[in-house]
């Protein structure tokens, strides 16, 4: 048996919608499968607006220039995330300042948050890991109180919620991604959640280029033009028209992969303490983006990997500490994140995807088992 670590998401149906845009000739942004995308995520997340965008990337780029950030200025965001989420602020020359993260969710640890805010400070970058939602409460009342701009990265956390509130509609903006890792994909692609109404009006000002294209589109000018330096964040109608039928069948999905979450919750608890599997808080709804397991050490994860790789399972660990990487020549070597330093070194991603056999989790849990018996 060969167990891949994914299985990029295809329904089938997906032909049917892609059909119909090659029909009408109709391949760039802002169509009908565009927008019909954008209406199902506001409904999916009670936000005030929705834009799409050719990537997850794209949209925290618009969330960059929403929000003004400028050389300098001080963004809190945690160390244990994907290079994507910290590339939009430092492009600006904006300054990255790491915060530990919770060593149950793998959350940035709100408690550690506001120690770090200074008069530089302009947003905080809250990473839902996993589809589990952060203390967002808590996180939320910090920013007010500082005046802050918030940014969900709920790349992975579609269809998750906290306290019955859905992922993206806490912060000023949010981004999702519909990279084909995600729980429903179109290859590439992204969304900007809009919650804070001033934002709105400049934000698809932004998508076109940075020109008033909105408002000749609406009959207001004669002729657009260009206002402010921006870039083309479009997704295409034809990711919109692959990413449709999946989106409406989203909620579906995510039940099916919550299936395959609890048998591996079962079944590893057997044999594994709890604090060696994935933590979600009782206040949270989650979609099952992923699960993991926590090693003891680096080498013995190194080691349970290869054990699997040879039994046909693909096992990843994730993320590298971002205060760690090359490209900062060492500048954060002061840097004291023990939490993510830990994490990042035992950290295992088991294979998780839609209609994954129970018979292919149980192989993936025989395996792990039979390597720790050794």
């Amino acid at each position: 048996m060969r167990i891949p670590f994914n299985k990029p998401l295809v329904l089938e149906s997906e032909i049917k919608y892609l059909k119909q845009t090659i029909e009408k000739d109709r391949f760039s942004g802002k169509g009908k499968f565009t927008s019909k995308c954008a209406d199902l995520i506001e409904k999916e997340t009670s936000c005030e607006k929705v834009i799409m965008t050719s990537s997850c990337t794209s949209a925290l780029e618009m969330c960059v220039l929403l929000c003004n950030i400028k050389p300098g200025d001080e963004i809190i965001m945690p160390s244990f995330t994907h290079p994507g989420t910290a590339n939009p602020f430092i492009r600006t020359d904006a300054e990255i300042v790491w915060c530990d993260i919770k060593e149950d969710t793998k959350n940035i640890d709100e408690n550690k948050i506001e120690p770090l805010i200074t008069n530089k400070t302009k947003a905080v970058v809250a990473v839902h890991y996993g589809g589990v939602i952060c203390r967002m409460d808590k996180i939320s009342s910090i920013c007010k109180k500082n005046h802050l701009f918030l940014i969900e990265d709920s790349a992975m956390s579609i269809g998750s919620s906290f306290k019955d509130q859905p992922a993206g509609s806490f912060g000023d903006l949010a981004v999702i991604s519909f990279h084909k890792t995600k729980n429903v994909q179109c290859g590439e692609g992204g969304a900007l959640l809009i919650n804070n109404q001033n934002m709105i009006e400049r934000a698809e000002i932004l998508r076109d280029y940075g020109t008033n294209r909105i408002h000749f589109e609406k009959g207001l000018i004669e002729k657009y033009t260009w206002l402010e330096k921006s870039s083309n964040f479009l997704m295409s109608e034809l990711q919109a028209a692959f990413l449709y039928p999946q989106l409406l069948e989203l909620k579906r999905i995510n039940e099916n992969r919550l299936e395959s979450l609890k048998l591996y919750y079962k079944l590893l608890s057997v044999f594994l303490d709890e604090k060696c599997l994935p933590c979600i808080p009782k206040d949270v709804e989650h979609n099952a983006h992923l699960f993991y397991i926590i090693l003891e050490s680096e080498k013995q994860r190194k080691e349970l990997i290869e054990y699997l790789n040879s039994a046909g399972i693909q096992a990843v660990f994730h993320y590298v500490p971002l205060h760690s990487a090359p490209i900062w020549k060492g500048k954060y070597d002061d840097i004291d994140l023990p939490i993510t330093n830990k994490v990042s070194e035992t950290l295992l991603r088991l294979p998780m995807y839609y209609n994954m056999k129970k018979e292919e989790v149980e192989y993936v849990v025989k395996g792990i088992k039979k390597f720790l018996e050794v």
